[in-house]
């Protein structure tokens, strides 16, 4: 019975495993890197803009205010359609510029809502999806079976904010700001185990970058999402 071989597999296997770990810790810190620098750069953005009357007035009181609103939702739409084909260099790119439009269009927030109400609703927001995205990294559950349902509620969610938006109905969005703060939680928890288990040791850099970028772009959308929803229930009105 040749012991020692046995014991070179087992001290093999653990050497194996804790490689895999630290890659995947790795991986998992420069997807939070991103998605926190994305955040830094909306941030800033919006601050610039809601604080140069020269740049909000002209935009937020023209037509000109739709193309910002609506220009976010063209950069998810290409980011989802060529995902796929895009180098890692082009979807940084790309994902930069996005978290600086979302900044030109979370500027409005600065100027309806008061200082210290954004504050503090980015702080709960915050904590709402770090326990949440926790979760999803430490559980051995199987989220998937809960896709199908947030991917409805999602559909629905934008239907109704889109209809809403004619409509003007209060009690509307308060059901919409519920329904959608529990859709996006459900969302932090699935797309971080996804984007866990998405990663692979043999991946090359430019893959791992890529699937960095994209996993950041998710769970960034998940917490601005998230943000803005929490605002209806927290934000105090200048």
């Amino acid at each position: 019975m040749n012991t020692p071989n046995l014991g070179y597999r087992v001290g093999a296997g653990a050497q194996t495993g804790a490689i895999f770990d630290e890659g995947l810790r790795q991986h998992m810190l420069r997807v939070y890197n991103y998605m926190g620098v994305g955040l830094v750069v909306t941030g800033l953005v919006a601050f610039m803009i809601s604080s140069t009357p020269a740049l909000y007035v002209p935009i937020f009181s023209s037509p000109l205010k739709w193309v910002v609103m609506l220009a976010p939702l063209a950069f998810v739409m290409l980011f989802s359609f060529k995902m796929q084909t895009m180098s890692a260099a082009s979807a940084q790119a790309m994902f930069w510029a996005f978290c600086a439009v979302m900044g030109l269009s979370l500027a409005s927030v600065f100027l309806v809502f008061t200082g210290t109400s954004i504050a503090r609703t980015f702080f709960i927001a915050a904590t709402m999806f770090g326990a949440t995205s926790l979760y999803g990294y430490t559980t051995k559950r199987d989220l998937t079976q809960f896709s199908s349902f947030l991917i409805m509620g999602l559909i629905g969610v934008v239907i109704a904010s889109i209809v809403n938006i004619f409509l003007g109905s209060t009690a509307l969005q308060f059901a919409i700001s519920v329904i959608g703060i529990a859709v996006f939680i459900g969302l932090t928890a699935w797309d971080t185990q996804t984007i866990k288990e998405q990663y692979a040791e043999n991946f090359d850099a430019e893959s791992r970058q890529k699937l960095a970028v994209f996993g950041a772009f998710s769970l960034y959308l998940n917490f601005i999402n998230i943000f803005q929803l929490l605002l209806n229930f927290t934000g105090e009105r200048e």
